[in-house]
């Protein structure tokens, strides 16, 4: 059989086929942004989830291409058959991958057969359409028209998704939309080749009866993700918000507020204490007069809470990526309460920007560099914890200022806390880690650097008692819930177990960092 249609097309049927090609080209990309997304919300590792969901969907693209040589006749049917399995699993994507990861323990699973079906089926519909538009004109016309629109669709993709399908719809209402999309097309084409299709009045319906069942899941988004959610977090979900970069969600058990980025645990009330305060009080008391200081993270506040106890604080910049973030611990009454309406205090500018760009283009100095990032996991975090950030943020020091970062567990990830540790001392003349035991995540690790810092050639009662002298004032004698000046010497006292050990040096172009981040991860999933 040819390729023919046993009716002649209408001839206004050929906008409509490249009307369809720039939308199925667009719902597409969007699948995999999508489902690239939502495996990094759930997993970590961008840059592996993306790889792997793209490398996976083009090897599929492939063999649905490949298949496509076997679809001789009624091609038609067949676009608009695939366009409607498209939009009914493609519309239900995130519903599914919600529910692998929620409910099963077999995630990883249910996205390879989610990506591989997509893929397929996205691979067979350009060469069905192509062969479709040849009917209406020469080859080199035909090839030129369906990848212009296809390409456009592609570049609309990628554009919308960032900028306003995740963040204003979020990951499962931005699912059910593109579905509709596909059926839309489906119902759009059995309507206007209904003379041309066996079954066209059937797909019609079908498409249009999807498309309202999606739609009902569209509206309903909002109360499919919460009963997800409530099984990943268990407790009380409170607040949740989707943002062009994190999903944010805050959850409530008895007294016990914790907030989650990516699924990531940031922080827990019962002992948040414990991190901030060996975080900003530690530092400080090792600065000779601490009056600007940078933030880089710390969206919520906690650590500018801390650092407000100072009077002699004149001025501090809070960089912060996500503004939903920093909008939240300003104006929400729960971050209110936490942070003592920290972000309202005049002292504080707020910049919503990359910490690498700020502080490249930073000309202010520093006493005192506060660095509470998430942890290593992407290469977009780890190029804050690499030798050449550290030589920028040496560059905005005092001469006898101070950086501390948080630098992830020396328990669960010991190759990652001396890996940081490491880089720092590529660049500053003194480094000193330390550790913490905080309930909620364990020992946790810290690694204070400068240039002044004297740990090494001065004995450590001297060393510790400069530190005792500075914090326990009677200004501040009661002001704390965890430090003592009998814990002190012990925060610098490293296990057995995690001691220092050999690493490389992370770097902009290595990114040795997040390799061993991930590796710490795997060996305690």
């Amino acid at each position: 059989m040819s390729d023919e249609q046993p009716h002649k097309l209408p001839t206004a049927g050929l906008p409509v086929l490249l009307t369809s090609v720039f939308i199925i080209a667009t719902c597409g990309i969007l699948y995999e942004l999508l489902i690239s997304s939502i495996s990094t919300y759930f997993q970590g590792s961008s840059i592996l989830q993306f790889s792997l969901t793209i490398g996976l969907f083009m090897s599929f693209m492939g063999v649905g291409s490949y298949a496509s040589k076997y679809f001789q006749d009624h091609l038609l049917d067949h676009f608009i058959t695939i366009e409607i399995l498209l939009g009914l699993i493609g519309g239900l994507s995130a519903f599914i991958l919600y529910f692998g990861y929620s409910l099963t323990e077999n995630y990883y699973l249910l996205a390879f057969l989610l990506i591989s079906t997509l893929g397929t089926g996205i691979g067979l519909e350009i060469p069905l359409v192509t062969r479709i538009v040849r009917s209406y004109s020469s080859l080199k016309d035909t090839v030129a028209q369906v990848l212009s629109f296809d390409y456009i669709g592609a570049l609309l993709a990628s554009i919308i998704f960032p900028l306003v399908l995740l963040p204003y719809l979020g990951t499962m209402r931005t699912s059910f939309l593109i579905g509709v999309l596909n059926l839309s097309v489906a119902a759009f084409n059995s309507h206007v080749f209904k003379d041309a299709l066996q079954n066209g009045r059937k797909q019609f319906q079908v498409s249009v009866f999807l498309a309202i069942v999606l739609l009902g899941g569209f509206f309903y988004s909002f109360r499919i993700t919460s009963f997800f959610e409530q099984y990943v977090y268990q407790d009380e979900i409170i607040l949740t918000e989707q943002s062009p970069y994190q999903r944010i969600v805050l959850t409530k058990w008895n007294q016990d507020y914790r907030l989650y980025i990516n699924g990531n645990l940031q922080f827990s009330t019962v002992d948040e204490y414990r991190y901030h305060e060996p975080l900003v009080h530690i530092p400080m008391a090792l600065v000779n007069k601490p009056e600007r200081i940078l933030i880089l993270g710390g969206g919520d506040g906690l650590a500018l809470r801390e650092v407000l106890k100072y009077p002699s604080v004149q001025h501090i910049d809070l960089v912060d990526l996500d503004p939903a973030m920093t909008q939240l611990a300003a104006s929400h009454p729960i971050f209110r309460q936490l942070n003592t309406q920290a972000l309202s205090n005049a002292k504080v500018h707020v910049f919503n920007e990359d910490a690498f760009t700020f502080v490249k283009n930073a000309s202010q100095l520093y006493s005192l560099i506060l660095i509470d990032l998430p942890d290593p996991n992407d290469t977009g975090l780890g190029k804050l914890y690499a030798k050449e950030f550290y030589h920028m943020l040496q560059k905005r020091l005092t001469a006898d200022g101070l950086v501390i970062t948080q630098a992830t567990s020396p328990y669960f990830a010991p190759d990652a806390f001396w890996c940081i540790a490491h880089t720092m001392e590529e660049v500053f003349s003194h480094v000193i880690p330390f550790n913490s035991y905080v309930p909620s995540f364990g020992q946790w690790g810290f690694v204070m650097a400068g240039n002044a810092l004297k740990y090494d050639t001065v004995s450590k009662d001297a060393f510790f008692g400069r530190i005792n002298s500075h914090l326990f004032t009677k200004e501040h004698k009661n002001g704390y819930r965890f430090l003592t000046p009998q814990l002190i010497p012990g925060l610098f006292v490293f296990d057995k177990d995690t001691e220092e050990r050999p690493t490389e040096i992370n770097t902009l172009e290595t990114q040795i960092l997040v390799t061993y981040y991930e590796e710490s991860l795997q060996n305690w999933e």
